[in-house]
């Protein structure tokens, strides 16, 4: 049966992946429609060669970290990477800052690739596999720095890699079949919900490497996703209702 820390890991990997597969797949569909489906494909694979090679270098490194040192570090940058999405998703959420939309952020990198290539026309497919190489190698990196972090000294690394590879692999099914952004996927919802669950898992990793014996154990990490979520939603409300007199004025 799976152990509650590996249940919250994997569905964190999951959510937090489809995410960043969606955005990879924006940039992927503009490269495809200005410049052909050619350029696009080289540079993704060649994304993914760099990235498998990022991961063939690194892996054996882990090994050689004390626990205690990689699991201060992993928490303390799962907390920066948890907080900044939260962040985000409760401004969205108070109206502050745009929702995210994948129809305006496929426009925006469609018009960006229009406009290099009617200023580099002799170089116009060298530029399009670039944008396709950098989204899927950044957007890549992300993804493995969350499973790393959220499987590292825990022994949950198998199913962890497998919710990742699943939610990328369900993002490329849905892109090969309908052609185009993904506009249905409640982004910002989902980066909440991984916001909540990475900063959790951060301050639990931070902790455990600093040698706090949590109450509970693993179920610490259930009272964390309870604190992030309800200080996130109370800080929505809050600006909100900051807003309201503003636009009442």
């Amino acid at each position: 049966m799976m152990s509650l820390h590996a249940g919250s890991a994997v569905t964190a990997a999951f959510l937090a992946s489809l995410v960043e597969a969606v955005e990879a797949l924006t940039i992927l569909l503009a490269v495809a429609i200005v410049r052909g489906l050619r350029p696009a494909l080289l540079g993704a694979i060649s994304g993914l060669a760099v990235l498998a090679l990022i991961i063939v270098a690194l892996g054996p490194l882990l090994d050689r970290v004390p626990l205690n040192v990689l699991q201060i570090a992993i928490g303390i940058l799962l907390l920066l990477f948890g907080m900044r999405w939260l962040r985000k998703a409760i401004l969205r959420a108070a109206g502050i800052i745009p929702l995210h939309d994948e129809s305006t952020a496929f426009a925006k990198e469609e018009a960006e690739l229009r406009e290099q290539v009617q200023r580099h026309e002799q170089r116009l497919d060298w530029l399009a596999g670039l944008a396709s190489f950098k989204a899927v190698l950044l957007e890549g990196l992300e993804v493995v720095f969350i499973v790393i972090a959220l499987s590292a000294g825990r022994g949950v690394l198998l199913p962890v890699s497998a919710a990742a590879f699943a939610a990328c692999l369900l993002v490329a099914l849905c892109g090969v079949l309908v052609h185009r952004p993904l506009t249905r996927v409640p982004e910002n919802a989902l980066k909440f919900a991984v916001g909540v669950m990475l900063s959790a898992f951060g301050l639990f990793w931070t902790g455990e490497g600093l040698g706090v014996d949590w109450p509970g154990a693993d179920l610490a990490i259930l009272a964390f996703i309870a604190l992030f979520l309800g200080a996130g939603l109370a800080c929505v409300a809050l600006l909100n209702r900051r807003a309201a007199p503003a636009g009442a004025s």
